[in-house]
């Protein structure tokens, strides 16, 4: 819980934003994978960048231009709430594989799966990408 808290005090945002533009374009330099679109909640394009490399790069560069406008599509789409969505994509793009994410979001189970599979042999990690904002939208609900 002390590193939710220190990265929400580090990427402050306003409450009724979900998504940080700050860290879509943290997310953008890794955009050959497509982590920004799965951050904004753009799976099928995000798989599409994953397998092409952000269209060989094309349309990476093109998403530099385009990501406040799916910043501002992400806010009016997820809830914001007790789950910080910059916190669990950070969590899962740079240590998804030992399921940190999931123990944040209060799935220890799962994320002891992670961690002893790798993220379920990385087939898992690419499924989380998918599906996270829709997650943590769930548990902002709830």
């Amino acid at each position: 819980m002390a590193v939710s808290a220190l990265l929400m005090h580090c990427f402050a945002m306003h409450e009724t934003k979900s998504h940080s533009k700050t860290i879509g374009y943290l997310l953008w330099i890794f955009g050959f994978t497509g982590a920004h679109r799965f951050y904004y909640g753009k799976p099928i394009s995000g798989v599409i960048w994953f397998c092409t490399l952000g269209l060989l790069g094309v349309g990476w560069l093109i998403d530099l231009f385009l990501i406040p406008g799916m910043d501002r599509r992400a806010d009016a789409r997820y809830t914001s709430g007790r789950y910080d969505y910059s916190v669990a994509w950070i969590l899962l793009t740079f240590l998804g594989g030992f399921g940190i994410h999931r123990f944040y979001l209060g799935k220890p189970l799962t994320g002891l799966l992670w961690l002893f599979t790798g993220g379920l042999f990385l087939v898992g990690w690419l499924y989380d990408f998918c599906t996270l904002n829709d997650q943590v939208d769930e548990m902002n609900r709830a």
